[in-house]
């Protein structure tokens, strides 16, 4: 395979497993709806880990170390609540408003990698976050020049605002735990952990589904794990600022899956934004030529 072919391969990986979590938060949004963020997220998870959690240990046959389970339980903590909001502020607005709204967490992720995992920041990937949070900043301003804002919105861009600052660590996190753990691996404690975490409140918050409820958490549960298992091998493999960036693109899936499932429709403003965050990608994923002649 060529260098190039190896290059694109972590990139295509992550918009792939962006795709599928894009395809999660709208099933997730309606099964949130119905029986409220929390028990939908609980939920997930415990489907999710009973899912993987044998395709782990079977492939395994270990526990992980003193050092890697502190990732784990780092990332399940963080990831726990990331989740908790960020459904929570979905039931309260359109699918791909909130995803536009949390994508200041890849801008703020790109200097968090430069802090924790000591990666050189290049001026591509500054000028890429930037044209993404530009992006993002005429979507949310079209909004809020069409639309009075209520309350409920008001907490759903509260909630999004906090888990976008969680979802920043936790695409640090992310690429810490792909370099010292299998795909799968990290699949299982992400889920596991969550659940723990999400488990404390169940005597008072959790509400059982019924009927088609099940199959939108069940479905969720898989799409979560695939889309999992893409990002933690493409982590593996590249730079958190390279990939970072990749996540933009979730706004795009997002619009798409509103549609279908809600009928959200997407104005111009919207479009325009896009186009901007389409650019950023471009900008940072590509390689000069003598890059790729490495």
């Amino acid at each position: 395979m060529s260098t190039s072919a190896e290059h694109l391969r972590p990139v295509l990986a992550t918009l792939a497993g962006i795709a599928l979590f894009s395809a999660m938060d709208a099933v997730m949004k309606s099964a949130s709806i119905a029986i409220g963020a929390y028990s939908a997220y609980l939920l997930r998870c415990l489907i999710g880990f009973a899912v993987i959690a044998p395709f782990w240990w079977w492939n395994s046959r270990k526990l992980p170390g003193r050092t890697v389970l502190r990732i784990h339980l780092i990332r399940g903590v963080v990831v726990a609540f990331m989740g908790w909001t960020f459904f929570a502020a979905l039931v309260r607005l359109p699918l791909a408003e909130a995803i536009a709204i949390s994508f200041v967490a890849p801008l703020i992720a790109l200097f968090l990698a430069a802090w924790l995992l000591g990666e050189k920041i290049q001026p591509k990937a500054i000028v890429a976050a930037l044209l993404g949070l530009a992006g993002v900043v005429i979507i949310v301003g079209g909004r809020i020049g069409r639309e009075r804002m209520t309350d409920e919105a008001l907490t759903g861009l509260l909630l999004v605002g906090i888990s976008a600052l969680l979802y920043a660590w936790n695409l640090v996190l992310q690429r810490q735990q792909a370099l010292v753990a299998s795909p799968s691996e990290v699949s299982t404690f992400q889920n596991g952990i969550v659940s723990l975490v999400l488990l404390v409140g169940a005597p008072f918050l959790l509400v059982l589904p019924q009927g088609g409820v099940w199959l939108e958490i069940g479905g969720g549960a898989l799409l979560a794990v695939g889309a999992a298992l893409f990002l933690a091998w493409a982590y593996a493999r590249a730079e958190a600022q390279r990939l970072v960036p990749v996540e933009y693109t979730g706004f795009l899936w997002a619009s798409l899956f509103g549609w279908l499932y809600f009928r959200e429709t997407v104005g111009p403003t919207t479009v325009a934004g896009a186009m901007l965050i389409i650019v950023g990608c471009w900008i940072a994923t590509r390689r000069r030529p003598e890059q790729s002649a490495l």
